[in-house]
């Protein structure tokens, strides 16, 4: 388009010569050359919640699922699940790189259990309880004794 233009030829008469459109000729010749593509800047639907989502996502170990149920159940936002990993991608860096980092601390065996204790409301036959739950980890083989009271 450029050398055509230089050696006198019309946007109209180069566009029929390249089977386009003279409107995009002369965008090519305006910019000198190859113009890049720039993506329009849209708002999205997630702007401003950047910090709830890097909050829910750690809090839920990297579950971009149980983060996208929580903001339909708490903003009636609804978004796809791709959406909603994209938008969590630095986050899941983040805990990979932290989970690389750290190092587990090693006991032989029979030297450390680890116990936790914990409650939540659960829906059991369509009455709401308070179920206690108690975890026991022994620190060498990772082995779990659960057991869940409700009242």
């Amino acid at each position: 388009m450029l050398r055509l233009k230089a050696c006198g030829w019309g946007l109209k008469r180069i566009a029929r010569q390249l089977g386009c459109s003279h409107h995009t000729v002369k965008v090519y010749v305006a910019a000198n050359g190859v113009k890049p593509f720039k993506s329009p800047e849209r708002p999205k639907r997630l702007d401003g919640l950047e910090g709830r989502l890097r909050e829910r996502f750690i809090r839920h170990r990297g579950n971009a699922d149980v983060v996208r149920q929580d903001l339909l159940a708490e903003k009636g936002l609804a978004v796809s699940r791709r959406t909603l990993q994209r938008a969590v991608q630095p986050y899941r860096q983040a805990l990979r790189a932290e989970a690389l980092a750290t190092t587990r601390f090693e006991t032989p065996p029979g030297r450390q259990l680890q116990i936790d204790f914990g409650e939540r409301l659960v829906e059991i036959g369509g009455a709401k309880i308070k179920a206690f739950v108690f975890v026991a980890t022994l620190g060498h083989s990772r082995r779990l004794h659960v057991r869940v009271i409700g009242r």
